[in-house]
C-alpha cells in the first residue's frame, strides 16, 4: 500500500519535546473494560460478553438487537480507529483525517461513488436487516459517545500532536454497508490486466501479449465437474471475437490511439492510488477445501479456510462469537468465526449447523470501454449524448478544499481525466468503468442469512443474496453434506471475453444481463468427496456462460488435491498440516532444468549443488529455498523486463510459473533473447545459467559467502505496517504501531501463500490472514488462528498475541458451546439496560 501519511512538519520536535505523552497512562488509557457492568441506553435486556485468553469475545443476548448492539459496542472497544479509518475510505474522506496526502485517494473513491452506491443500497434493504445495521450502530455509538480521540485509540493521540484534538463523529448504517464496496472492489477481478494487455499491446503484437496469459495447464482440474446437469445441460458457444489473438482482423481490437493508452494508464494510476484495504490483484487469492466423513477420521466432514490478503497492523480479520441464548425464530443466531470491525455478522465461520469458507472466484465483474468524449457528449450509436456530471468538494484536514467534477457515460464514470478543471486526453479518449457493485445490492443481508441457514437449501438461499463481491462458497453440514455454490451478480457480454478494453461508441459490447443464480456451478456431495477451491477455474469450456477468463492457473489447487488423496483419512490436525504445505510446484518442473546446466567455477556449482536433493519445499530455514528463489527472480529480470514495461514486470506468482512452463521447452524462443545485447542471441540455456551464476553472487552479497548462512526466512519476512502511522517516515511513531519483522517460509503459488513480488524484492507482500479448520463432528474440536491478535490498540496484550503462532503454523482452539466457552472465559463483561 502507497505510503498515505509523509513526514509532517515538527513531529519529531513535538515527539521529543512531549516524549512523555506517550507514558503509560496514554498508551492505556484507550484499553477497554472487559470486565464488570455497563448500564446503556438501547438495549432491551442484559448481554454477556465473554472473553477468552486471546481477548476473543463470545456474545450472548436473548435479542437479535441486543446481540448485534454488543457486537457494536466491543468491535468499537477494540477497533475503532481502524473502523474510523476505512469508514473515511470508503466515503472518499480520508482528507478530512490525515491531510492532503488523502486527495488521490478520495479523487477515486468519489469517481467510483462508493458512498453513494452505499445510501442507496442502505434503502433498498428491507426492514429487518436496516434494523440489525442501526443496532450495531447504537452499539458503537454508545461506546464512543463522550470519548475524545485519544481516549478511543493511540493513532488519535499521535494525530492530535500536529492537529487538533478529535472526537469522532457518530457511526451509522452506511457506514457499515459501504465497508462492503471496498470488499468489492479488492476482490474484482481483471480490470489491471485489462490495462496491461492493451498497453503491453503497444509494444508488442497481440500473439505475444496472449503468450503472456496462457491458458492452465491440461490435466488441472476445475473446482465443479459436469455431474449437475442443471447446469452444465447446454454447451457454451464461444464468440468468436473471444479469442482475439485467434480472430484477428475479422474481429479486431478498438484502435488504442496515444491519447487512449495515456487515459488507460491514467485510470490505472487512478486506482492504485486507492489503499489496498484486502489486498493487491498479485497477491490476493485462498485456499478454500472440505472433505466428506468417508474422508475424515472423524466420520463427518471437516472444512479448511485460509484467505490470502495484504499484511496489516491489526489485521484484517476479527474472531468474534455471537450467540442467542434460546434459539428462536425471532432470535436465530448462533454462530461464531471471522468478521471486519464495522460490519455486523460473522462473514466467515459456522454456526450450529452449517460451516462454510470463501475464496476469491475471479469472476469478471469489471469491464473497460474506451469513450469518444467531447466537451460535455460523448459518442454512442453514431449520436452524441450529454454526460452526466456532478460535483464533489474534499475537505482537507487543515487545507483548502478540493473540489472536483466527476463524468460518466452509460457505462460508468470516467476513471481518466478527473481534476478540478475537466479537459479531454489528447483526441477526446478516456476511459469509462462498469462494474457490478456500482448497482447497489443487498450483499450484507447475505452475512445475515448465512449465520443463520441451517442446511444445503438455506445455504444457497442466503449464497443467492451475495451478490458482490463473487466469491467461491464452500459448505459442510452437521448431516454430513458438504458442497460447493458460485455466486454473484456475472454479467453476460454481448461480445468479447472481458480481457480487453472494448469500444464504448459502437454499442455492440453491452452487458445484456447476469447469469441467474439457478445456473451458477454448484455441486451437492461430489464423488470425489472433496471439493478443492483456490482461486482455480471454476468450470470446463462445457460450461455454458463465461464467468471469467483470468483465474489461478490451478497450481496450488493441484497441489491440494494431492494432498487430500495422500492418504485414507484425513483428521483436523492433516487439515492443519495441508494450510502450512510449502511445496513449490514451480521448482518441481524448473529444477531439473537448473541442474543440467553446466556452471565453469566452482563457486557458481556451489549454489546450484544446494538444488541437489532439494524436497522442494520452502521453510523458513531452507536454503535451497533462498538460493531457488533468488534464481527464480533473476531468471524473471533476465527474460522479460527488456520487453516489458516497468509496471508490468513479473511479480512471479502462478501466472508466470505457468508462463514459464509454456516456453521452457522452446530454448529458442525469443523471450528468451535479451535485447540490450543486440549482437548475440541468448537462448533458454544461456539465461537459465546467467540467472544462477546471478543469484550465487546476490545472495554473497545480502547474506553471506558461506552458503550455510542462507536461509529463505531471511530474506522472505514480513511486517505488520498500521495502514496510518506505519509508514509516516518517524522511526519512532512506526515503531509504536507497526511489528515484525518475522521470518516466514512459504511464498507465492505456493498452498502456504507467503507472497512476495518478484519485481520488488522478496519481502512478504499477502498472507493467509487468518488460517480456520472446523470439524463438523464436534465443533469444540475446530481451530482459528488469524494474523495479529483481536484488538487494534497498540502495546495492548492482543494486539500481536497471535502472530507468533501464526507464524509458525500453530492454531488457538476454537471454543463454541456453552461448556467450551465458559470453561475458556477469563473476562466476563455485562451489558445491561439503563432501566434495569
Amino acid at each position: 500500500m502507497r505510503r498515505i501519511v509523509v513526514v509532517l512538519v515538527g513531529l519529531v520536535a513535538a515527539l521529543l519535546i512531549g516524549l512523555s505523552v506517550f507514558s503509560t497512562v496514554t498508551v492505556r488509557k484507550s484499553f477497554p473494560d472487559t470486565t464488570g457492568e455497563v448500564r446503556l441506553n438501547g438495549l432491551q435486556g442484559p448481554v454477556e460478553i465473554k472473553r477468552d485468553a486471546h481477548g476473543i469475545p463470545q456474545i450472548y443476548a436473548d435479542d437479535p438487537a441486543d446481540l448485534f448492539f454488543a457486537q457494536g459496542y466491543v468491535q468499537a472497544q477494540d477497533r475503532f480507529f481502524e473502523m474510523d479509518f476505512r469508514r473515511h475510505v470508503t466515503a472518499g474522506r480520508l482528507s478530512e483525517l490525515i491531510g492532503k496526502e488523502g486527495l488521490d485517494t478520495d479523487t477515486f473513491v468519489r469517481t467510483l461513488g462508493w458512498r453513494r452506491v452505499a445510501e442507496q443500497e442502505y434503502e433498498d434493504l428491507g426492514a429487518n436487516t436496516r434494523s440489525l445495521l442501526q443496532a450495531y450502530s447504537r452499539g458503537v455509538n454508545s461506546y464512543i459517545d463522550g470519548k475524545s480521540g485519544s481516549e478511543l485509540s493511540l493513532e488519535y493521540a499521535v494525530l492530535e500532536l500536529v492537529g487538533p484534538s478529535r472526537r469522532p463523529e457518530p457511526w451509522t448504517p452506511v457506514d457499515s454497508v459501504a465497508w462492503i464496496k471496498a470488499m468489492s472492489w479488492d476482490l474484482r477481478s481483471n480490470m489491471t490486466d485489462e490495462i496491461d494487455r492493451t498497453l503491453a499491446s503497444r509494444q508488442m503484437s497481440v500473439d505475444d501479449v496472449e503468450e503472456l496469459y496462457p491458458d492452465p495447464p491440461k490435466g488441472h482440474h476445475p473446482i465443479v465437474t459436469d455431474r449437475n446437469r442443471s447446469v452444465f445441460g447446454k454447451k457454451f458457444q464461444k464468440d468468436p471475437c473471444q479469442e482475439p489473438a485467434a480472430a484477428l482482423p475479422d474481429c479486431p481490437l478498438p484502435t488504442v490511439s496515444r491519447s487512449a493508452a495515456a487515459s488507460l494508464g491514467t485510470a490505472r494510476d487512478a486506482a492504485q492510488a486507492l489503499p489496498a484495504l484486502l489486498g493487491t490483484s498479485g497477491g490476493i487469492g485462498s485456499n478454500s477445501w472440505v472433505v466428506d466423513g468417508e474422508h475424515s477420521t472423524t466420520g463427518k466432514p471437516i472444512l479448511a479456510n485460509d484467505p490470502h490478503l495484504a499484511p496489516s497492523m491489526p489485521g484484517i480479520w476479527y474472531q468474534v462469537g455471537l450467540h442467542c441464548r434460546e434459539l428462536t425464530d425471532t432470535c436465530p443466531y448462533d454462530v461464531s468465526g471471522f468478521s471486519f470491525a464495522g460490519m455486523p455478522g460473522v462473514v466467515v465461520g459456522h454456526n450450529r449447523r452449517i460451516a462454510w469458507g470463501l475464496s476469491t472466484m475471479y469472476a469478471d465483474v469489471t469491464d473497460l470501454y474506451l469513450e469518444r468524449v467531447d466537451g460535455d457528449t460523448y459518442e454512442y450509436k453514431g449520436k452524441r449524448l450529454p454526460l452526466e456530471t456532478r460535483r464533489e468538494t474534499i475537505k482537507v484536514a487543515d487545507g483548502r478544499a478540493r473540489t472536483i467534477t466527476v463524468r460518466s457515460t452509460r457505462h460508468g464514470p470516467i476513471l481518466s481525466g478527473v481534476s478540478d478543471d475537466v479537459d479531454d486526453v489528447g483526441d477526446g479518449s478516456a476511459v469509462a468503468l462498469q462494474w457490478t457493485a456500482s448497482t447497489p445490492r443487498p450483499t450484507i443481508t447475505a452475512v445475515f442469512a448465512l449465520d443463520k441457514a441451517h442446511d444445503w437449501k438455506q445455504f444457497r438461499s442466503a449464497a443467492e443474496r451475495f451478490t458482490v463481491p463473487s466469491q467461491n462458497l464452500v459448505y459442510a453440514d452437521v448431516d454430513g453434506n458438504i458442497g460447493y455454490q458460485a455466486p454473484g451478480a456475472i454479467p453476460i457480454r454481448s461480445r468479447g471475453d472481458g480481457r480487453w478494453p472494448v469500444p464504448g461508441w459502437d454499442g455492440k459490447h453491452e452487458w445484456k444481463g447476469y447469469v441467474p443464480f439457478d445456473e451458477l456451478p454448484n455441486e451437492l456431495n461430489p464423488g470425489s468427496g472433496f471439493v478443492v477451491t483456490a482461486n482455480n477455474q471454476v468450470v470446463g469450456g462445457q460450461y455454458k456462460h463465461l464467468l471469467g477468463a483470468d483465474t489461478a492457473a490451478g497450481y496450488r489447487s493441484e497441489r491440494i488435491r494431492e494432498l487430500l488423496t495422500s492418504k485414507g483419512r484425513l483428521s483436523v490436525r492433516d487439515m492443519s498440516r495441508f494450510q502450512m504445505d510449502t511445496y513449490n510446484t514451480n521448482a518441481e518442473r524448473l529444477v531439473p532444468y537448473l541442474l543440467d546446466i553446466p556452471l565453469d567455477t566452482k563457486f557458481a556449482r556451489q549454489g546450484q549443488d544446494t538444488l541437489r536433493g532439494w524436497d522442494l519445499r520452502q521453510p523458513a530455514d531452507s536454503s535451497a529455498a533462498a538460493y531457488f528463489s533468488v534464481v527464480w527472480r533473476n531468471l524473471l529480470e533476465l527474460t522479460f523486463h527488456d520487453e516489458l514495461p516497468r509496471d508490468q514486470w513479473p511479480d512471479g506468482g502462478e501466472r508466470w510459473f505457468n508462463v514459464m512452463r509454456t516456453i521452457l521447452d522452446k530454448p529458442n524462443s525469443h523471450w528468451w533473447d535479451n535485447l540490450a545485447t543486440p549482437t548475440l542471441v541468448e537462448r533458454r540455456d544461456d539465461i537459465l545459467r546467467d540467472a544462477m551464476i546471478r543469484a550465487r553472487d546476490e545472495l554473497t552479497m545480502i547474506r553471506s559467502r558461506d552458503i550455510s548462512g542462507w536461509e529463505w526466512g531471511q530474506l522472505h519476512r514480513l511486517t505488520l505496517v498500521n495502514p496510518t502511522l506505519g509508514e509516516s517516515g518517524v522511526g519512532l511513531v512506526e515503531r509504536l504501531f507497526n511489528r515484525g519483522p518475522v521470518q516466514v517460509g512459504g511464498g507465492s503459488g505456493l498452498v502456504d501463500a507467503t507472497a512476495w513480488d518478484a519485481a520488488e524484492g522478496y519481502g512478504v507482500t499477502a498472507v493467509p490472514s487468518m488460517r480456520m479448520v472446523v470439524d463438523m463432528a464436534n465443533l469444540d474440536r475446530s481451530r482459528w488462528i488469524q494474523l495479529s491478535g483481536n484488538s487494534g490498540h497498540a502495546f495492548h496484550e492482543h494486539y500481536d498475541d497471535q502472530l507468533p503462532l501464526w507464524a509458525t503454523g500453530r492454531t488457538l482452539p476454537w471454543a463454541f458451546g456453552g461448556r467450551a466457552v465458559t470453561k475458556s472465559t477469563v473476562d466476563t463483561l455485562t451489558l445491561r439496560p439503563t432501566t434495569q
